[in-house]
């Protein structure tokens, strides 16, 4: 799933939902100490005056660009950008207020200190939230690209990236088709490929996009780029070798100093994407706060039944071949893993790209009893799905959607062949089009992977709500089945 006309402020979208939480918290303690009220929202002069006050920090971080270079600012530097912002907010907010005629209705007192606690609350949160990106390795290159060229184009292509696009994309690394050069660097640029190697080399590593840049006088690679975006790879091709694929989405842009034909599964527009991010932001804190309830219940059950650490963590496999840990309330005893193996004869789906049982015994609590299955507590936890509370950390911190494809396991993705690795061309989600369309009866994975390309292809914010519900349903009904 591929995104156009980003603009600057949809690259902190993140930033901007904190900054206005920062708002509204600073809001009401100001309300709080002003009045001994805790509830300003139910004050209608109050309300209105925080929708105009939220509305005018929208605008001021949008058009004055507040989130610029956020990443590379120092201390000092972030102080005096949170104090121009908020200055700006409270400047056009007194505007707004006297040319309504209705600014004495106000407590001043209460606007200039819901400021000062506005200006120190954002300015440590961003500081707190940058600490927390660059700790846990998220750059402002948030996109992988591939270079295929020759070896005479190699540094001219990346010198127009590196130059260009530094910011937007890191090197996944070059990959020369004219001549074997594979563990050799070209401008301190690894080759991690040839022409023979690429195609396994995408399958198996984090490759968000490719650029094709070859001689006019060089075949086109149809093959190559038809693998490509069988596996839900975005391809960019310069325009003189552009070439049309059935079933895909295309488009022309520019890449640097390239003119190219940019073909993908699909594509989404920017507002879309920033759309549902918001979604996923507002689903995450709700998400994560349920989940600190729901720790309080089950650790002690959890840790009564099979002591050790309540959260499972594992590593799996995201979008576009990109790594990252779930997490999850332990359902199972902490063998699980170790005992996979020797279960795999018993695994209904028998390709191994799926692991699904009959009967599971590392199930906490699970147990059969002259031939009859008697459920534990870990089969509670997962038949009423509370064993995936603790993914709304993943999707707060954007690694998964609420609604997408599920990650994949090291081991099973190692097994998919290159049609399989185009369900990884969207964020993973806590739920998806398979789970709704009965995730216990499919055991043929190639229906698994038909259903996601189904969703990728035709994703809209309207096809996630439907989901969404379903999800709601299917979960209602499972409880109402035990």
């Amino acid at each position: 799933m591929y995104h156009r006309c980003a603009k600057g402020w949809l690259k902190h979208l993140d930033f901007m939902i904190v900054d206005i939480l920062c708002l509204h918290l600073s809001f009401l303690l100001a309300y709080i100490i002003r009045f001994g009220m805790f509830n300003p929202y139910l004050d209608y002069i109050y309300r209105n005056l925080i929708i105009v006050i939220t509305l005018t920090a929208f605008v001021s971080l949008i058009f004055f660009n507040g989130f610029k270079n956020v990443l590379k600012r120092g201390y000092y530097k972030e102080f005096l950008a949170s104090i121009k912002h908020v200055t700006i907010v409270i400047v056009f907010t007194t505007f707004y207020l006297f040319a309504i005629q209705d600014g004495l209705t106000y407590s001043r007192f209460m606007v200039g200190l819901m400021a000062l606690l506005y200006i120190f609350s954002t300015y440590i949160c961003r500081i707190v939230w940058k600490h927390y990106l660059k700790s846990s390795g998220v750059s402002v290159r948030s996109r992988s690209l591939l270079v295929v060229t020759t070896s005479a184009l190699a540094k001219d292509a990346i010198a127009n990236i590196a130059k260009t696009y530094n910011k937007k994309y890191q090197l996944a690394g070059l990959v020369i088709v004219d001549s074997d050069m594979t563990g050799k660097e070209i401008e301190g640029v690894k080759v991690v490929a040839n022409k023979d190697s690429v195609t396994e080399f995408v399958c198996r590593k984090w490759v968000d996009e490719v650029l094709i840049s070859l001689p006019g006088n060089m075949a086109l690679p149809h093959k190559l780029i038809n693998d490509f975006v069988v596996m839900g790879v975005t391809v960019h091709l310069e325009l003189g070798q552009s070439t049309a694929i059935e079933g895909t989405k295309q488009f022309i842009e520019e890449l640097g100093n390239y003119t190219v034909l940019t073909t993908s599964m699909s594509s989404v527009k920017a507002t879309e994407l920033a759309l549902k991010r918001m979604i996923d932001i507002a689903a995450g804190l709700v998400g994560c706060t349920i989940t600190a309830f729901l720790y309080l219940i089950l650790a002690p059950l959890i840790h009564f039944q099979s002591p050790g650490t309540v959260f499972f963590a594992q590593e799996r496999v995201g979008k576009n071949g990109k790594k990252f840990k779930i997490y999850k309330f332990r359902s199972m005893y902490l063998d699980a893993e170790a005992r996979k193996q020797e279960l795999m004869e018993q695994n209904r789906v028998k390709d191994g790209l799926m692991f699904k049982l009959d009967f599971d015994p590392r199930i906490i609590g699970a147990r059969q009893i002259n031939g009859k299955t008697k459920k534990g507590l870990g089969n509670y936890i997962r038949d009423l799905s509370l064993d995936e509370f603790p993914q709304f950390y993943n999707i707060l911190k954007g690694e998964m959607s609420l609604i997408g494809t599920r990650p994949p396991t090291i081991d099973e993705w190692e097994k998919y062949d290159l049609h399989h690795r185009a369900r990884l061309a969207t964020k993973p989600g806590l739920t998806g089009m398979w789970q709704v369309s009965g995730r216990s009866n499919i055991t043929d994975f190639e229906e698994v992977v038909k259903l996601d390309k189904q969703y990728i292809t035709n994703w809209s914010i309207g096809l996630d709500i439907k989901i969404l519900l379903k999800t709601i349903v299917v979960v209602l009904k499972r409880d109402g089945s035990m």
